[in-house]
């Protein structure tokens, strides 16, 4: 099917199928390498979240997701519209700290999307 990656079965605290399967990548890394993907940045409306698909330099598959100022912003509002106490972000450390005017920007955009 389109835009579907299985995951091996990798038993994780009792998880029929977990992110022990996968790793994290820094989102600078997913910021340079989303451009040159085979798919280019997809949108699932059921998770509200972006994700690309790329082949590795053997062939294989792969299908990264991950949150930009736009998933943020939605998952920011819906905090809020309900009245709960606060949202986190997982690694913020992983955003792209570097100088760089484009990383300053993107990182910038991440951290001003948790407050709606």
């Amino acid at each position: 099917q389109d835009h579907v990656c299985s995951l091996p079965k990798v038993p994780f605290r009792g998880a029929p199928c977990s992110d022990a399967a996968g790793s994290q990548v820094p989102y600078a890394t997913i910021m340079k390498q989303v451009n040159s993907s085979l798919s280019g940045v997809l949108w699932d409306e059921v998770q509200k979240a972006p994700f690309y698909e790329y082949k590795d330099s053997v062939g294989q598959f792969h299908q990264v997701w991950f949150d930009d100022p736009h998933s943020i912003s939605l998952k920011a509002a819906y905090v809020k519209s309900r009245g709960l106490r606060g949202i986190g972000m997982w690694n913020g450390n992983s955003l792209d700290y570097s100088r760089e005017a484009v990383a300053e920007q993107q990182t910038q955009a991440m951290w001003q999307a948790l407050t709606p």
